[in-house]
């Protein structure tokens, strides 16, 4: 099992970088939902993908800790390329079902100006 939610956590940061949005239907479950978005489904993190790579064109997010117990993974990312801001950083909280990510929670320090 922790396997296969490290591969999925990977899997999911591999086509946030390499803009792979038509995979989001593989790497979470049909009724997925993100807490802190307050979404369903794997389309709703499509267009957040594809809104975020529309604002911040060269982002790419790093793998810096993860660990894995049972079906969940806590991963501390930082992120680069986002003009004006040094790294800053994610930790997001995944729960795996059948390989895919089933529910995320997540913090960032990502400064959204308003």
């Amino acid at each position: 099992m922790t396997d296969d939610v490290r591969a999925a956590a990977r899997r999911m940061y591999a086509a946030f970088n390499n803009r792979d949005h038509t995979s989001t239907a593989e790497i979470f479950t049909a009724d997925f939902y993100s807490h802190p978005l307050g979404t369903t489904g794997p389309g709703s993190i499509t267009q957040a993908w594809q809104r975020f790579h529309e604002a911040f064109p060269d982002v790419q997010v790093v793998i810096e800790d993860m660990i894995v117990e049972g079906d969940t993974a806590a991963v501390r990312t930082s992120v680069h390329g986002i003009p004006g801001q040094h790294s800053p950083t994610m930790l997001e909280i995944f729960r795996v079902r059948d390989g895919r990510i089933a529910e995320l929670w997540g913090l960032s320090s990502l400064r959204r100006d308003s």
